[in-house]
């Protein structure tokens, strides 16, 4: 695909230590096409339409539930005289991706993203379902302790079940048979998008990331491509832009040491970047900011 709609690039507590988070929604005229770098899955409750996943449709009714990758262009259609009530996730790739030689849950993001996006769930399938992301909800919600240990188990269960069950009724399925819902993603491109996100305050060039991941700049950069939407350099960008817009917000550290905290190595830098990207320099952003949320 070479358009892509809507780009959303936060949700609650995503910028927190655990970004993590669960709502209960109805959308009575479905929700425009768009994208987003974090992780997201949903579980429909009642009503029925579709959904489209880049370009590939899947009907939506009571028991669908669906894993979105980050960078996947998706919408949502609720049918005619239909309310869809579902639950929305979204989280961070940092969940799934553990430190050290433990893995995670990062197959899902790598070789399995060759089986589909969704499973319709029945029977004693749906309630298992259900009874999780209602307890994980209710969890989300509370105060106790050990909260955010006990959601990350919830939704990592939530996920391995997904993944079971899709494996378990696509027989006969071969990872290179099978597109991944229209787009073209090289398998190996996810830790590299994990490790940009996770060093982007750092210097970072194509070439480090080529000798860490046994593989040419050139192949690098045509998947980031190929996923984002977007070229390394902007990628990058983005990141630490969203990055410092947080910061002018909600701190009150000087522009300099914002650029410093970013990515950038020095303010004339990062201003003109900030300014070619935003159509205004970082501390009339702050301002305008400020200005909106008091009015």
């Amino acid at each position: 695909m070479t358009y892509f709609p809507d780009y959303l690039k936060t949700y609650p507590n995503m910028h927190s230590s655990f970004p993590f988070h669960i709502s209960k929604n109805t959308l009575g005229h479905g929700f425009r096409a768009h994208r987003h770098d974090f992780l997201e899955l949903s579980y429909v409750i009642e009503g029925t339409g579709s959904e489209s996943i880049n370009d590939v449709n899947h009907e939506m009714r009571t028991g669908t539930f669906t894993f979105v990758l980050p960078y996947q262009v998706h919408e949502i259609f609720t049918d005619p005289g239909q309310k869809l009530v579902l639950y929305n996730c979204m989280f961070s790739m940092d969940l799934l991706m553990e430190s050290g030689s433990d893995p995670g849950l990062s197959g899902l993001l790598g070789e399995m993203t060759a089986l589909p996006a969704y499973v319709q769930l029945h029977g004693q399938d749906q309630q298992m379902m259900l009874a999780l992301l209602e307890e994980m909800y209710q969890e989300y919600n509370g105060t106790e302790r050990y909260r955010q240990t006990l959601l990350k188990g919830k939704l990592k269960e939530i996920l391995i079940r997904f993944d079971r069950h899709r494996l378990k009724h696509a027989p006969l399925i071969e990872a290179e048979a099978i597109p991944l819902q229209g787009a073209k993603t090289h398998h190996s491109v996810w830790p590299i998008i994990h490790h940009i996100h996770r060093n982007y305050q750092e210097e970072l060039a194509l070439s480090d990331l080529a000798s860490k991941f046994a593989m040419s700049a050139s192949r690098i950069s045509e998947v980031i491509k190929q996923t984002t939407g977007q070229t390394f350099v902007h990628f990058l960008h983005d990141l630490r832009l969203r990055h410092a817009c947080s910061l002018l917000v909600s701190t009150e550290m000087s522009v300099t040491e914002i650029a410093l905290e970013v990515g950038y190595g020095s303010y004339k830098t990062f201003s003109r970047i900030f300014r070619e990207s935003k159509g205004i320099v970082p501390k009339d952003y702050r301002k305008a900011e400020h200005h909106r949320r008091v009015t």
